[in-house]
């Protein structure tokens, strides 16, 4: 069987009883960053081997783990952070488990973009999640503007290094609207950025930019939504 595993996003007080039982029972822990899990591993006092299995190798490896499934050995799926396959190693492997008709089953915990949504202040009956954005800035201009008549809050992860530029096209593409930049989500040092993009792009402009973020940007309200 093929579990899928949410782990924290950062406390770890965050792990579930159920997450931690799973991993107890696997044959293997298929992780994204073994080093990382290992230490997730050890706290929670759980001696399991572990198969590397992150985005530069995962096709590669795909056919072995197929064997161990079909052989009745059972697999726990984590990433770093938060729950597998979102924005994360893990598609391919669920859908090649789903074509062998493989049992497959997810244990739910923390992911970053719910915690952020809820967090904003943003409108959370209707959202798009959109992952990591291009990162060039042509590219990733065109990409945002499939969003520009959206009315559902946007949902984005970025990395330090890109953060400042992404900002900036996301004000060029949306104009000065309502949104949020949250990061460190469940850690000691957690911070939530509420304003406009024209006062983010300047609040980061001498910021200090550490670890993965989370950029959510308020939809087109209805009405205003061009048909035409």
């Amino acid at each position: 069987m093929l579990y899928i595993v949410s782990t924290p996003i950062g406390n770890l007080a965050d792990m579930s009883l159920r997450a931690i039982e799973t991993l107890r029972s696997v044959d293997f822990v298929l992780s994204e960053d073994t080093r990382k899990t290992g230490v997730l591993l050890t706290h929670f006092e759980i001696k399991k081997p572990q198969l590397s299995f992150r985005e530069d190798n995962e096709e590669r490896v795909l056919p072995r783990l197929m064997d161990y499934l079909k052989n009745g050995k059972n697999l726990a799926l984590v990433s770093d952070a938060g729950t597998p396959a979102i924005s994360d190693p893990g598609f391919t492997l669920v859908r090649a488990a789903i074509k062998a008709d493989i049992p497959i089953t997810a244990i739910p915990g923390p992911t970053a973009l719910i915690s952020a949504l809820v967090l904003s202040g943003l409108a959370v009956h209707s959202f798009t999640f959109r992952g990591f954005p291009p990162r060039k800035t042509g590219p990733r201009k065109r990409w945002l503007e499939i969003d520009l008549q959206s009315p559902h809050t946007l949902i984005f992860y970025e990395s330090p290094y890109r953060l400042k530029s992404f900002l900036s096209d996301a004000l060029e593409v949306f104009g000065n609207r309502q949104a949020v930049v949250a990061n460190d989500l469940t850690k000691k040092f957690e911070t939530v950025y509420r304003s406009t993009l024209a006062d983010l792009v300047d609040q980061f402009e001498d910021e200090k930019v550490l670890g993965e973020y989370c950029v959510l940007i308020e939809g087109v309200e209805p009405n205003l939504v061009k048909t035409d």
